[in-house]
């Protein structure tokens, strides 16, 4: 927590600030393979990647999340995104057999795995997982409160305390995040697809 010092994972120290900046969008492997490959195309056509993951459904799924930089994805993004990975894929061939490509948007309960999404999505609940505890605690949920020095700012519950307390998660220690699904949640996704 902010403040304290904490083991960073192997592979996600200072030696090594690309993947520290990007673990939450791919793993190493075969994800992480797939993002240096479709970056570049995906950004050309006005596209960011927020996740991707391979080995889901009976390990044969190729899932791609993606977004416009405003946070919004429609159909015909996910299907013009799509058939460029797709053939894009086909040529460059980085996973070996046959697999399935699925190309959706993060959706309203969506993964956080960025920096700007603990930026953008302040104020709304969110479920946070550490890769190692903190003080005996690997898992947290709260009111996200931003981004600030490498940290998630995060308002939980502490045992002991009357009144709720924001605390700093280190970014580098995040295993999975995401928001929770609440009405208020719905209302505001819906507010911003309309544009309002």
């Amino acid at each position: 927590m902010t403040g304290q010092k904490s083991a960073i994972p192997e592979g996600l120290d200072s030696a090594h600030p690309a993947n520290s900046d990007i673990h939450l969008i791919a793993t190493p492997g075969t994800a992480m393979k797939v993002l240096e490959l479709i970056s570049p195309t995906a950004e050309s056509l006005g596209f960011e990647i927020v996740r991707i993951r391979f080995g889901l459904e009976s390990g044969h799924t190729l899932q791609i999340m993606a977004e416009r930089p405003d946070g919004t994805m429609e159909i015909d993004g996910c299907e013009e995104l799509s058939r460029n990975l797709s053939a894009m894929l086909d040529v460059e061939d980085p996973i070996p057999g046959e697999y399935m490509l699925e190309v959706s948007s993060p959706g309203i309960a969506r993964p956080l795995t960025r920096p700007k999404d603990f930026e953008r999505w302040a104020g709304y609940d969110s479920k946070i997982e550490l890769l190692e505890p903190i003080d005996g605690r690997r898992r947290f949920r709260g009111v996200l409160h931003g981004f600030q020095d490498g940290e998630i700012l995060i308002e939980i519950d502490i045992e002991g305390m009357s009144e709720r307390q924001i605390i700093g998660l280190p970014f580098a220690l995040i295993g999975d995040a995401k928001l929770v699904l609440t009405d208020e949640l719905v209302r505001e996704s819906l507010r911003r697809k309309d544009g309002d």
